[in-house]
């Protein structure tokens, strides 16, 4: 499996929007251990601490501050590096934060979005291009029930809403301008949009989240707070949908026309846990801690949240292969290291090690053949 990512990412340029944020952080380190050329277009990291500045991301890549709102910017960095892959992640991507800034949130996540696809319409060495939206895109209906790439599209409250508004536009793009069946006659587009769980990993200090939220809490030696304690996520580990994000870029690579759709990267059912069960887990990991449940009036979320990843795991041959255990486990050794004043440089290596190990963990359970 490594050696068919390296095959390839290898020495292609990849342009990764959002790359000084989590999720972004940890896909340039993995595209970088496979040779890849990473270009970073993206807002200064959004809080302090954060896991760009943590691991010295910026001298490792080609670092560029940028808004995805400032079209004109974003194009003339398309044009200069000329990527090859795309992998759209940047965006206001707190529910909570959006009831503040509605109008921020829409023009970041469904403007943003289109900028984008602007940028890889006029530049003509793309050939794949991925939209990282979020499994909150879908008309939550607050069943138990795992969402599929066809149920409809909704949100609820600012942020869900502008997901589901990025699927709409990507997948008008894809009709419109990047179809299959004009593939390598009218463009050389592969297009697809891609939703994933709640990402939890080493390295997020994202406001009001709860990982973060307890790590803070639990470094000081203070309780940490729940707001939702019953509300049940899909929680997976941060190299869980990156590795569907690489493997779906990579079949697209090579077949766009098969591949070119909506996917959606979750955990398996029993990763499906309340947040008060996570924070029992985190306390368990850390070694000790208390909680307590904050019961004042908070703006709405979503109560009950399930994926249906059998698409993905059918066609593209992908798995989640961390449990809830082992998700909590490698998250919190993460922030164990950092929290006891290791190097920015040893923090890196202990990120690099993650990926290495995750990518063994695939190497020995995917069984299919990507010859």
């Amino acid at each position: 499996m490594d050696r068919y990512f390296k095959e390839i990412y290898g020495k292609k340029k990849v342009l990764i929007t959002g790359h000084t944020g989590f999720k972004g952080s940890w896909l340039s380190v993995w595209l970088m251990e496979l040779g890849a050329e990473v270009i970073g277009y993206s807002l200064e990291p959004p809080t302090k601490p954060n896991l760009f500045e943590s691991i010295n991301l910026k001298d490792k890549v080609t670092h560029i501050i940028g808004d995805v709102r400032d079209e004109k910017h974003l194009t003339a960095t398309f044009e200069k590096y000329q990527p090859e892959f795309v992998f759209h992640l940047a965006a206001q991507p707190l529910v909570r934060c959006s009831y503040k800034k509605p109008k921020l949130t829409f023009e970041t996540n469904v403007m943003g979005t289109v900028n984008v696809l602007e940028a890889v319409r006029k530049t003509k060495n793309v050939r794949v291009c991925i939209i990282v939206t979020s499994d909150k895109c879908y008309e939550n209906r607050e069943q138990v029930y795992r969402y599929r790439e066809v149920d409809p599209i909704g949100g609820y409250d600012p942020y869900s809403s502008s997901k589901g508004c990025a699927e709409l536009v990507t997948n008008a793009y894809r009709r419109s301008f990047f179809n299959p069946r004009n593939c390598g006659k009218i463009h050389n587009v592969a297009l697809s949009s891609v939703r994933a769980g709640n990402v939890i990993g080493g390295g997020d200090w994202g406001e009001d989240r709860i990982i973060p939220d307890c790590v803070k809490a639990l470094s000081n030696g203070e309780t940490i707070i729940i707001r939702n304690p019953s509300a049940t996520r899909p929680w997976q580990y941060v190299l869980e949908p990156l590795s569907g994000y690489l493997l779906l870029g990579a079949l697209m690579f090579k077949k766009g026309t098969k591949y070119s759709d909506a996917w959606n990267f979750g955990p398996y059912d029993a990763n499906n846990i309340t947040v008060e069960e996570l924070v029992k887990l985190v306390v368990k990991y850390w070694g000790g801690g208390t909680y307590t449940i904050d019961t004042s009036v908070h703006p709405y979320e979503a109560k009950i949240l399930k994926l249906d990843i059998s698409k993905a795991c059918a066609l593209l041959g992908w798995k989640p292969l961390y449990d809830i255990h082992k998700t909590v486990e490698r998250t919190i050794n993460w922030y164990k290291n950092f929290y006891n004043n290791v190097s920015k440089e040893e923090l890196y290596e202990l990120t690099r090690r993650e990926i290495r190990n995750y990518m063994n963990n695939m190497r020995s359970k995917y069984s299919r053949n990507f010859e």
